[in-house]
């Protein structure tokens, strides 16, 4: 880890900043290229406010869908918008409550998996100890960086993960910049 380290002096771990903004590009962004969800997220952005939950409440599915989403991100994009809207998620509560307490709130919401609340966790809130293994890159750089190459059995990585505690995030951000020498944000 050390020499990852090294390697990317000036690498620093940035918030995307707003809350529903945050989660509405993760969903946005499922499953796609990257070029691909930065066009339909500049698409998409036309038609709503990011931050507002009423815009995207107030925004009709076929318009949406000619931003470029699927008719299930239809269906997140607005699911996520009502809990925000009708207060189901405080963003502002997050502060208080333990890692595994928001993720339990945001799996809630239709389109978010436990991947999508873990770099929730790590690019909105910033929290410093949490450990992807469902993330392909931390799996692969794992194999590359200290496995000779194999991926380990996600149980394995669970283990691995330990020795970085408490600070497993500035450990997934070293490893996925040793993928990919541009900065991760979500």
């Amino acid at each position: 880890m050390a020499g990852l380290m090294a390697r990317f002096p000036d690498s620093a771990l940035v918030s995307r900043g707003e809350p529903l903004q945050t989660l509405l590009r993760a969903i946005v962004g499922q499953q796609i290229s990257t070029r691909a969800a930065d066009a339909v997220w500049g698409r998409f952005v036309q038609r709503i406010v990011p931050e507002d939950p009423l815009s995207v409440l107030a925004a009709s599915d076929d318009d949406l869908r000619r931003a470029g989403l699927s008719v299930r991100k239809v269906d997140y994009v607005k699911d996520l918008a009502a809990h925000f809207a009708d207060g189901r998620l405080v963003p502002d509560a997050f502060a208080a409550l333990d890692d595994e307490s928001v993720i339990r709130q945001l799996v809630a919401v239709r389109g978010i998996g436990r991947w999508t609340a873990e770099m929730f966790l790590i690019f909105n809130l910033l929290r410093p100890n949490v450990w992807p293994v469902d993330d392909i890159g931390v799996q692969n750089a794992v194999a590359r960086c200290y496995a000779n190459g194999e991926r380990l059995p996600l149980a394995g990585l669970r283990a691995f993960g330990e020795r970085f505690q408490p600070w497993r995030t500035v450990a997934s951000w070293y490893l996925w910049r040793s993928l990919d020498p541009v900065d991760v944000v979500y």
